[in-house]
């Protein structure tokens, strides 16, 4: 007998689209295993995906709710194995008292291990840690034909590398084994460098390249002209407990869960140049004003401290526009870029750079380059410029990050990642009648 699916509206973080889909949450492998006699299926963790990744119009989406055991820890290496719907949060909560940190960690620890591995997230030392694959020893993962797979570097690579940044279309993670960051306390040693422009941004980063394992940079998304760019860069290391002050008696101290919320989504007249120019200035003074020594809570996870702070955004919602340029004339095609975005009439209201290291995987974003995130409410106009905006991106030999597109067009996606086709041959021998499937890989033509 299958499972009882329910009607239910969902939607990404940005909240858009949002769409009608099926939706059961199994209790069991056994359970699990005969969703797939229901067929086009995604999973789901906490939906913190910002787009169309995690729903399914009209068809069937899994939600990993009750995927939250921890299996085992060793505590002498830092080695975890846990289902796929256990949380960063939640790792940190057991793991850390102990000493260990997650190794790779997004803007957000309201991710669960298996949204983690399909987007094959990143934080602020790509450059210097990668992505979250670099962290991931094996997983276990349920496959079309019904069989549940162990997939690593040796066993079944091919499966193993498909999944980051797969987008949950190959099959359901249920279970990975992790390798947790050996930490002496839970603080930053930090140094904040405000910037006139976006020359000064790029020299500082490369300045501080190799002296700060941490770096973002916050650029006013207003400033236009020779003050283009201007913002402050955050660095950051792990700080040892010989760096902590005296005033901090718990060294692995862990936040609690914030219970600031936003009560009602904010009307459409509420996101305006105004509103935009004082959150600007608010931003600007808190980034320039941090302390020296910083809590990994507003180090990592600043936005974290307003659950739903989505909501802020409207009821219309918002994209998060992240994409990665190359290095080479990488200085200019970020100004071309910024001056496109400050006269398109779509203003955001989040603006970050980053710096990426090296490539791996097939469908994983990032390459050596610089990454802009940025956000924008969704409006009229926003639709046809960022179609636009596609295009500059790709002419720079740029691509978009797919764990938060909500827009891109299956034309120029397949200009930007090179190496799909051998990702669709995965696809074929491990999903041939495409049990897997969502928004997102029907309109980039990566499932039917």
């Amino acid at each position: 007998m299958i499972m009882n699916f329910s009607k239910t509206t969902l939607s990404g973080w940005g909240n858009y689209p949002q769409v009608s889909s099926n939706v059961g949450e199994p209790r069991s492998n056994q359970e699990l295993r005969e969703t797939l006699e229901k067929k086009e299926l995604v999973p789901r963790g906490l939906g913190r995906s910002y787009g169309d990744q995690a729903i399914n119009s009209d068809r069937n989406t899994i939600i990993l709710s009750h995927y939250k055991h921890f299996i085992q820890f060793n505590k002498e290496t830092g080695i975890l194995e846990c289902e796929a719907g256990v949380s960063l949060e939640e790792i940190i909560e057991v793991c850390t008292p102990f000493g260990w940190f997650p190794m790779i960690t997004p803007g957000t620890k309201f991710v669960t291990i298996g949204g983690a591995i399909a987007n094959d997230v990143h934080g602020k030392a790509h450059h210097v840690d990668g992505t979250f694959v670099n962290c991931v020893i094996d997983f276990t993962i349920l496959l079309a034909n019904g069989s549940f797979v162990v997939a690593s570097r040796k066993e079944n690579s091919d499966l193993f590398w498909a999944n980051f940044g797969g987008l949950g279309l190959l099959g359901i993670i249920v279970k990975a084994t992790i390798q947790l960051r050996k930490i002496e306390t839970t603080y930053f040693k930090q140094k904040s460098i405000a910037v006139k422009s976006l020359d000064e941004l790029l020299a500082n980063f490369e300045k501080y390249d190799h002296d700060y394992n941490y770096s973002l940079g916050w650029v006013d998304s207003l400033a236009t002209g020779k003050n283009l760019g201007r913002g402050v860069l955050t660095l950051g290391n792990p700080a040892l407990l010989k760096d902590l002050p005296a005033s901090i008696k718990n060294p692995l101290y862990i936040s609690k869960r914030s219970k600031i919320k936003l009560p009602v989504y904010f009307p459409a007249f509420f996101l305006n140049s105004v509103t935009v120019y004082f959150l600007n200035r608010v931003i600007n003074f808190v980034q320039k004003n941090a302390s020296e020594i910083g809590h990994y809570e507003k180090f990592f996870y600043p936005l974290d401290a307003i659950n739903e702070w989505n909501k802020g955004y409207g009821k219309r919602g918002f994209i998060q526009y992240q994409f990665v340029i190359p290095m080479h004339n990488g200085r200019d095609n970020i100004r071309l870029i910024l001056n496109e975005i400050s006269k398109s009439g779509c203003t955001p209201f989040l603006n970050v750079l980053k710096k990426f290291g090296k490539k791996q995987g097939l469908l994983s974003f990032p390459f050596e380059g610089y990454t802009f995130a940025i956000d924008f409410p969704v409006t009229t106009q926003l639709f046809p410029f960022i179609k636009r905006l596609d295009k500059i991106i790709l002419d720079f030999g740029g691509r978009i990050y797919l764990g938060k597109d909500a827009l891109l067009d299956k034309e120029v996606f397949e200009k930007m990642y090179p190496e799909l086709e051998e990702w669709k041959s995965i696809k074929q021998k491990y999903d041939p009648d495409h049990i897997f499937t969502s928004n997102i890989g029907r309109r980039l033509g990566l499932s039917h």
